[in-house]
């Protein structure tokens, strides 16, 4: 078996990360707070003694093939440590990093600091391919702390962790060791696009006959009656996937003539918010509906309805707008959850 290599001491020219001493217990078991016992799920403030029992556990872990590698964290001028950096390793090729800073060092850059130093470590010495590190959604400083250090937002975990006794969520946050780097434009992207809200995208179509009806769709899934249409998936255009929902559910590829809204839909139901189009399918006779061909799973049938008929028959969101759709079909409609958006730039607050 080989030998494992005495820890090493790592620096960025002033943070310096380095294997704890016996003499740190000391100077650092008293700069522990409520704040470290709250998100490690600590039952009290952490005492000298067990400080002394954590570090000769990371002294043994690291032994036992590097299995656990927790480094002091050092800043110039001060006594002693002012945190704590660590990477574990939790199955090949894969390690959790955790830290933390002592309450009179916050705000300082010293965590990121030393998770970079010790991402660099973790991908070179230990040879690991990916580190994660789980934070609760409510810490949003170590959340902070793992965007600008590389991380990326990868999912939440429901309920994932028991943190004083709570069942809580958990965020996992994730860096490969072939990522590019984040100060380049596609590692910035990639990070940012990891982060940044993603609202879902819808697109139904409106048909209408030459009597000013609106074809509606019977559908498996609910009462109402819907447009065909539905979801626009990912790296695929708005049109696109209006033309394909009709393909898949009504066999057609009849041509769009262009947008009657565009409906910005609040948070419904367990669905996030989201944008709707709403495309012009055009105007046809009513015998158009024979050349249709509803899958029979998703769709039922299809009907022609008026104005007069959608209520009940439709959701209140459909009941709201598609009478403005229907009695102007040449105008781009601009809607909030249905109804039209009245405010003038000039009514904006500042």
């Amino acid at each position: 078996m080989t030998a494992v290599p005495p820890q090493p001491t790592l620096t960025d020219g002033e943070l310096t990360l380095r294997p704890w001493r016996d003499e740190d217990i000391d100077l650092a078991y008293g700069l522990a707070d409520d704040e470290m016992a709250r998100w490690f799920d600590f039952p009290g403030t952490p005492t000298r003694a067990s400080l002394a029992e954590g570090v000769e556990r990371w002294r043994a872990l690291y032994a036992d093939d590097r299995a656990v590698v927790n480094f002091a964290i050092e800043l110039p001028g001060q006594p002693g440590p002012v945190g704590n950096v660590e990477v574990r390793r939790i199955s090949p090729g894969v390690g959790s990093v955790s830290w933390t800073t002592y309450k009179p060092y916050r705000g300082q850059r010293v965590a990121r600091r030393a998770v970079r130093l010790l991402v660099v470590y973790a991908f070179g010495e230990l040879g690991l391919e990916r580190l994660q590190a789980e934070v609760d959604p409510e810490n949003r400083s170590s959340a902070r702390v793992a965007i600008r250090s590389g991380f990326r937002r990868e999912g939440l975990l429901r309920g994932g962790a028991v943190l004083q006794g709570e069942r809580r969520d958990v965020v996992v946050y994730g860096l490969r060791r072939d990522d590019p780097a984040v100060d380049t434009l596609s590692g910035w992207t990639a990070l940012m696009d990891s982060v940044l809200p993603k609202k879902r995208v819808i697109a139904h179509v409106v048909i209408r006959d030459l009597a000013g009806r609106v074809l509606l769709c019977k559908v498996s899934y609910k009462k109402d009656l819907e447009l065909p249409g539905g979801v626009v998936e990912p790296d695929e255009d708005p049109a696109s996937g209006a033309l394909r929902e009709m393909q898949e559910e009504l066999g057609t590829t009849l041509p769009l003539e262009g947008v009657l809204a565009i409906d910005w839909l609040p948070r419904w139901e367990g669905w996030g918010d989201a944008i709707e189009i709403l495309y012009d399918g055009g105007q046809y006779d009513a015998s158009f509906i024979e050349t249709l061909n509803p899958d029979g799973f998703e769709i039922l049938n299809v009907s022609w309805y008026s104005v007069e008929e959608l209520q009940g028959l439709v959701s209140p969101l459909n009941a709201r707008r598609l009478p403005l759709l229907l009695a102007e079909p040449g105008v781009l409609h601009n809607l909030s959850d249905g109804s039209p958006i009245k405010q003038r730039p000039g009514d904006l607050p500042g």
